[in-house]
C-alpha cells in the first residue's frame, strides 16, 4: 500500500502543519484535498508518523485507530509521552467505551467519528489549534510570571549588600564616626566607591536584562555585522579590563559578511562572555578576543588565563541563576543569567557555545556561526 511518505503541500500557503495518520490512502487523500490552507504531511501507520514527527514540524495529528504496524491510540500514547502539548485528533469509526476511555486517559484532544464530515474536519482542526494557541500562550504567560518572580527575588539580594555597605558608611560619616585622619579611612573610602560602581553595573544590567531577556519574543532581525559587534562590544569593556590591570586585545580575521541578526541579543551574549572572562582573571592577566571568517562558519574566540572552572562545574554554567565560586566566598557578582542566556541567543541563530576550561589555567569560549 503506497504510504504516501513524501508530503503533500498546498502551493501559496504558510499554514500549520498538519500529519495526516490512516492505512487508507483515499482516506488521507481526501483529508489533504479539504485542509487547503495547511502543509499537510500524510502517514500509513504509526511508526511512519513518528518517524515524520521527528523531522517535520507539525501542530496536529490527526490520526486513525486501526493501523498495522503501530495503532492510533499506541501512537497518540507516545506523542503524548514525549510532549503533553502536542495536539492529537483521533478519528474513529468504533463506539467501544474502552477505546474512547484509553483515548481520553492519553489526553487526547478532541474526536472525529468515521465516516468523516469533511466540513466537520476542518471545524475541529481550526477549534483544537486555537485551544493549542490558547494553551501555549497561558504556558508563556506562567513561565515569564515564574521567571519574573525568580528574577525580582535575586535583584532585591544583589542590591542589599551594596546598598547596605553604602548606607553604613554615610550614616557612619554622617555621626561622625569615621576619622578622616585615621589611615583606613582611605580604605574604606575606595571600598565604597567600588560598591558605588557595581551598584550602578548591576543598575545597568537590570535595564539590560529588562530590555532583552524579560520583553520575550520572536528574534528583531537587522542587517549587520557580527565582526563590528564584537568589537564595538570590546572597545566598550576595554577600559574596565585595563582598570582591573587586565591586558584585553583582539585579532579577528577575514571578510565577515553581513547578515540578518539580532543585533541586540548577540551583543548581550558577547558581552557575558567577555564579562565573565574579566571577572575571573586576576590583575596582570590577559584576555584575548579573537575571530574567523572560514568559507561555511564564522567562529569568535575569547580566550583569558584566569582561574578556570572545575570539571564538575562546568557542565552547571548555563544553568538559569548559576554561578561558579571559585573562592568558596559566596559573593559572586552578577546574576547568574549571562551564560544562560548567551547560549539561548546563539542558538537562536543556528550557533553553537562551547566553553573549555581548567582550573588555574584558563578559560576558552568558542561562538560558531553558519555562514
Amino acid at each position: 500500500m503506497d504510504s504516501g511518505k513524501s508530503h503533500s503541500f498546498h502551493p501559496g500557503t504558510a499554514g500549520r502543519g498538519i500529519l495526516v495518520v490512516d492505512d487508507e490512502r483515499v482516506i488521507r487523500d481526501m483529508c489533504a484535498m479539504v485542509l487547503d490552507g495547511y502543509q499537510v504531511f500524510m502517514a500509513a501507520d504509526g511508526l511512519e508518523a513518528l518517524d515524520i514527527l521527528e523531522r517535520e514540524k507539525v501542530d496536529v495529528i490527526l490520526t486513525d485507530v486501526m493501523m498495522p504496524n503501530m495503532n492510533g491510540l499506541d501512537l497518540l500514547e507516545a506523542i503524548k509521552k514525549k510532549d503533553p502539548n502536542k495536539a492529537v485528533v483521533v478519528m474513529t469509526g468504533y463506539s467501544e467505551k474502552n477505546i474512547i476511555l484509553r483515548a481520553l486517559k492519553a489526553n487526547a484532544d478532541d474526536f472525529i467519528s468515521k465516516p468523516i464530515n469533511m466540513l466537520q474536519l476542518k471545524t475541529t482542526l481550526d477549534n483544537v489549534l486555537e485551544k493549542k494557541a490558547l494553551k501555549e500562550e497561558l504556558l508563556h504567560l506562567k513561565r515569564m510570571d515564574r521567571l519574573k518572580s525568580d528574577f525580582l527575588g535575586l535583584v532585591s539580594h544583589k542590591l542589599k549588600t551594596p546598598a547596605t555597605a553604602i548606607s553604613l558608611f554615610i550614616q557612619n560619616l554622617a555621626h561622625g564616626s569615621l576619622d578622616k585622619s585615621d589611615p583606613g579611612f582611605s580604605d574604606t573610602l575606595t571600598l565604597i566607591l567600588e560598591e558605588s560602581e557595581y551598584l550602578a553595573t548591576l543598575i545597568q544590567d537590570l535595564l539590560t536584562y529588562s530590555d532583552v531577556i524579560l520583553q520575550d519574543g520572536p528574534p528583531t532581525l537587522t542587517r549587520c555585522n557580527l565582526k563590528d559587534l564584537a568589537l564595538g562590544v570590546f572597545h566598550q569593556l576595554k577600559y574596565a579590563s585595563q582598570r582591573k590591570g587586565i591586558a584585553l586585545s583582539e585579532h579577528i580575521e577575514g571578510d565577515f559578511p553581513d547578515m540578518e541578526l539580532d543585533r541586540e541579543r548577540l551583543i548581550f551574549a558577547i558581552r557575558a562572555l567577555l564579562d565573565n572572562a574579566i571577572k575571573f582573571t586576576a590583575t596582570g592577566g590577559a584576555i584575548t578576543l579573537s575571530g574567523q571568517a572560514g568559507p561555511d562558519q564564522l567562529v569568535l574566540k575569547i580566550v583569558d588565563n584566569g582561574e578556570g572552572i572545575s570539571r564538575e562545574n562546568l557542565p552547571k554554567i548555563f544553568e538559569k541563576f548559576y554561578q561558579v565560586d571559585p573562592s568558596h566566598a559566596g559573593q559572586i557578582r552578577g546574576f547568574g543569567l549571562g551564560l544562560h542566556y548567551a547560549r539561548e541567543f546563539v542558538q537562536a541563530h543556528q550557533g553553537t557555545i562551547q566553553i573549555e576550561s581548567r582550573p588555574g589555567i584558563g578559560t576558552t569560549a568558542t561562538l560558531t556561526f553558519p555562514r
